[in-house]
């Protein structure tokens, strides 16, 4: 048996595969198991754009940050963060103002321990490892109000997290817990599976990732939409994630299968 990698935390089963290692297996990266890459196979066969998927989710996060870093935002919550990769939102944000402040929140201990190895050293950022589902432990950690005040415009980000939030489990009210405790001016970044586009192509996926750790509720466009509740949508709405503000105009339709993911941003008024 090889010995486990230094960034594999203890108690850790690399036998059990994860949303996270599998969307960092489709990004390019190597912080995944060979459960992982075996689901993520069965995924793209699901769904054989899943890397465009991916990688158009990650560009849509890059652009929200630097839209929200435009009309001011300094700080940052990052619900569900994953597996750090290229383009982290610290680095974006930090790029725009190096005083900008992040907290990112995962429950995956790889995704955890990795980002604290990224993070050391640098005072305007940190990791938690949390529930997203319960907003008022990851509201009132501590090292979240040492690093947010919410006194001030919060960028909260949920980048493809939420389609793993059972439909049971009360998404809408989970949200209103994060958006009743920012202060006005505050955005909402968030990505989301659906079914809308590609019906069976989705089931199929649904399918793969019941046998994971983290299986995906898709929503659709209405329910999506109904996610930015006292919210005020971004033009231009919500939409694939390849159509929400484009760098250049052309990009939409030259990378497919970001519609398979539906994107937004909203500001609190």
């Amino acid at each position: 048996m090889t010995e486990p990698a230094n960034w594999v935390p203890e108690g850790v089963d690399e036998e059990v595969p994860s949303a996270a290692r599998l969307y960092d297996y489709l990004l390019g990266g190597a912080h995944n198991f060979a459960a992982d890459r075996a689901l993520a196979e069965r995924f793209l066969i699901a769904l054989p754009s899943a890397r465009d998927v991916a990688r158009l989710n990650r560009a849509f996060l890059r652009r929200a940050v630097v839209f929200m870093a435009e009309q001011g935002v300094r700080q940052f919550l990052d619900v569900g963060s994953g597996i750090p990769t290229v383009g982290n939102v610290h680095e974006i944000a930090q790029a725009a103002d190096p005083q900008a402040r992040v907290v990112y929140v995962d429950y995956e201990s790889v995704a955890v321990a990795h980002s604290q190895l990224l993070l050391e050293g640098n005072e305007n950022a940190t990791i938690l490892q949390a529930d997203l589902t319960d907003p008022a432990a990851i509201l009132q950690h501590p090292e979240t109000r040492r690093l947010l005040d919410f006194d001030q415009p919060i960028g909260l980000i949920m980048a493809g997290v939420f389609h793993f939030v059972p439909h049971e489990a009360g998404a809408p009210d989970v949200i209103a817990g994060y958006r009743d405790a920012l202060a006005p001016g505050s955005y909402l970044a968030l990505s989301h599976f659906t079914a809308d586009i590609s019906p069976e192509e989705m089931a199929g996926v649904v399918e793969v990732m019941r046998r994971s750790a983290d299986p995906i509720h898709t929503r659709t466009h209405a329910e999506v939409t109904e996610l930015f509740t006292g919210f005020e949508l971004v033009e231009p709405g919500v939409v694939g994630t390849a159509l929400w503000r484009p760098d250049r105009p052309e990009q939409a339709a030259d990378e497919p299968g970001g519609s398979q993911i539906y994107a937004g941003v909203g500001r609190k008024p």
